[in-house]
Order: structure tokens, then C-alpha cells, then sequence
């Protein structure tokens, strides 16, 4: 689905609505071609089955919500849609003429697993977001909605980026084996991490700085400058194992600073409609177990891997032969390398009647 590893669908804008109805004539790479008739299909698919769109959404929020309209998608959902099938056929194609692979039967049962077990992933992650989801059906209800074209061909996709990413000098394998001798390598990566945090106002931030080398402690900075409740216990915030959601997060704060001091350069943000300086500190650190590490070591993996995948992918993307639709997007380089980019919206004031967007029925996922 996300091909490759995972991230790959390319962060587009664009919120005007795309329907059903016109004619195209798809995209093609190279000789492979998918039609305009069977993509419109797949995004009707996407918009009338509530697993299905959830389960998407999950993957690329930005881009796979309704449109305003009922049973539509934003135009960046349509473009996003159409940039996984040229990657999938442009993946297809490379790992068939240059490796001569063709999916075995239980290739493709294992692919259909892992396309189940990816939708289902990134449901659960949205729960640590500000959008959380909660999709009707399964994930395996998902890929059921899907017409039989479609799902083929994801599984097939699927199959291909699993043996390709196997291929990839680069890449690390996602096995027990592997996770663990990485983990091994990376043992103080993985530390239970306990912190404390300064919240300083921007006027104050000169002179927090100037305290600390003064010799002030963790706890006497965060009491004298910070505005969060937690300086009355001198910014103790609590301890991170990296089994937590926040893990991530709190290990690039604290970056390589020692114990007992407070980053040298805080991040500004954004507490009670007013700016301030966050300055993490960690106190205490634990190893932790593999066993309790291992969620994030593959999160890790998952990342290094997804890199060098995106290097390969972009490639072989740079050498095909593409051509797409305008109807479904533009071909063209992103911050993310090549990839489709949404049609633009109209300019409200242009359109007639706009106003009565708001009140259309939208697709809801209860």
C-alpha cells in the first residue's frame, strides 16, 4: 500500500472535490497502463465504503477526507490515489524485468497479510494524534471493499515492494534476528528516559540561560523560570519508557544532552495562546529490555529503511516513461521527490454559490 516500507504517499494540497463521472485516460508508466474508467472506479470504491476511506485516512489524513460533497474525495485524495498506482506500477515493472520475480502463490497470501496488518498500524497510530480514528469494520474489511482489480493489484504491489525492499543494500531486515542485533548496537537509544521541563516566557530566556551557568540545578531553573504547574516539583514531567506514544518525541528533545541539564537551545511553542520556550532536561536513565524496546526499534527500522527505500523508489521514478491524466493531477517534483501534485482549487469568489457547500452531506466513519 505505502510502497516500498511505508510513507511514501506524497504530502499534496488541494481541497476541490473530484466526482465519478468524466472520462480519462489514466495513467500509464512505460507499457503498463491503468485506465481512466478503472481508477474513477477505485476512488468511487474509496468514497462510498466507509472501511475503506477510514482505513486510507488513516494512512494520509490530508488527503484521503471526504470532500464537501457526498461520496467525494478532495482532489488531493484523487492525486495521492493515482501516485501509489504509477508507484506500484513503476515498482512492479523494475522487480519483474530486472530480477525476472513473479509472486508466488504464498507470496501473495503473506502481502495480503502485511497490506491488512499496514492499514491496521496506522489506525492505531492516529490515536496518539489530535484526529484520532476509530473505523467501522476491520482492516481485512477494508481490502474486502475494495473492487477485485483493485485489490489485486495492491496485494500484487504489495508482494513486489516486500522483494524489492529485501533488495535494497541499505535496508535493514525486519526480522527478530536483525531488530535485536540493532537494538544491541543501539542499546543507550532505547533508554527509559525520566524528564524535567523549564517553560520559560521569551523575555526570560536570556536569563535562564545565563542562570544555568551560573551553576543553578535542573529543578531551582525550572522553580525560578518556569510557567508550567510542574516547577513546583521542580519540573519533574514524569518518565518515558520507549514502549510510551510520546517516546519519539522526548528522545529528539532531549537529544544528546548529559543528565541534570537542560537543552541548550529550547524549541518555541505554542501554551495558553501564548509563545514560550521549552527546555527538557533528563535526569534519570534505564536501560530497557529488548522486549520492551522492540515496538520502537522497529519504528526505527521502519524509518532508516523507508529512506533508503525512498532514494530507490525515486529512481526508478526519474527513469520511467509517465504519463497521467490531467483530470487526476500534475506530474511533478514535491519536497518529497516525484510525484503527482493535486489540481489546484478554484478561487472561491469564482465559484457560484459556494456557500452552499457547507451544508452537503459528508461521509462520516460511525
Amino acid at each position: 500500500m505505502r510502497r516500498l516500507v511505508a510513507l511514501f504517499v506524497v504530502a499534496l494540497v488541494g481541497a476541490a472535490l473530484y466526482g465519478f463521472s468524466g472520462a480519462s485516460s489514466g495513467i500509464s508508466v512505460n507499457h503498463d497502463t491503468v485506465s481512466g474508467s478503472t481508477l474513477d472506479a477505485e476512488l468511487a470504491a474509496i468514497s462510498h465504503n466507509n472501511s475503506l476511506q477510514c482505513f486510507l485516512t488513516a494512512l494520509d489524513p490530508n488527503n484521503f477526507a471526504p470532500g464537501a460533497g457526498g461520496y467525494s474525495i478532495k482532489a488531493a485524495g484523487a492525486a495521492a490515489w493515482a501516485n501509489l498506482r504509477v508507484e506500484g506500477l513503476a515498482i512492479d515493472q523494475y522487480v519483474t524485468t530486472t530480477y525476472h520475480y513473479d509472486p508466488s502463490a504464498a507470496a501473495l497470501a503473506s502481502a495480503k497479510v502485511s497490506l491488512v496488518n499496514e492499514l491496521q498500524s496506522a489506525e492505531v497510530a492516529t490515536q496518539s494524534t489530535s484526529n484520532p480514528l476509530k473505523c467501522p469494520g476491520t482492516s481485512a474489511d477494508a481490502v474486502a471493499e475494495m473492487p477485485s482489480e483493485m485489490r489485486t493489484a495492491e496485494i500484487e504491489s504489495q508482494a513486489t515492494s516486500q522483494y524489492l525492499v529485501n533488495k535494497i543494500k541499505a535496508a535493514i531486515p525486519l526480522t527478530a534476528t536483525a531488530m535485536k542485533q540493532y537494538y544491541n548496537q543501539h542499546v543507550s537509544d532505547y533508554d527509559t528516559l525520566c524528564v524535567s521541563i523549564a517553560l520559560v516566557e521569551p523575555a526570560d530566556v536570556t536569563a535562564f540561560e545565563s542562570a544555568e551557568t551560573t551553576g543553578l540545578s535542573v529543578a531551582q531553573l525550572a522553580k525560578k523560570y518556569s510557567k508550567d504547574p510542574s516547577s513546583s516539583k521542580g519540573g519533574a514531567y514524569g518518565c518515558y519508557p520507549p514502549s510510551n506514544a510520546s517516546y519519539a518525541g522526548v528522545r529528539a528533545d532531549v537529544g544528546t544532552e548529559g543528565l541534570n541539564q537542560f537543552s541548550t537551545t529550547p524549541q518555541y511553542i505554542d501554551y495558553n495562546n501564548a509563545e514560550y520556550g521549552l527546555f527538557v532536561a533528563v535526569t534519570k536513565r534505564t536501560v530497557t529490555s529488548y522486549a520492551k524496546a522492540a515496538q520502537a526499534v522497529l519504528s526505527d527500522l521502519q524509518g532508516l529503511n523507508a529512506e533508503a527505500a525512498s532514494t530507490e523508489k525515486n529512481q526508478l521514478l526519474e527513469e520511467a516513461a509517465i504519463y497521467v491524466d490531467p483530470a487526476f493531477g500534475q506530474w511533478g517534483t514535491s519536497t518529497t521527490g516525484l510525484g503527482i501534485l493535486a489540481n489546484a482549487s478554484p478561487a472561491k469568489s469564482g465559484v457560484t454559490g459556494a456557500s452552499s457547500l457547507a451544508g452537503a452531506a459528508t461521509t462520516s466513519y460511525k
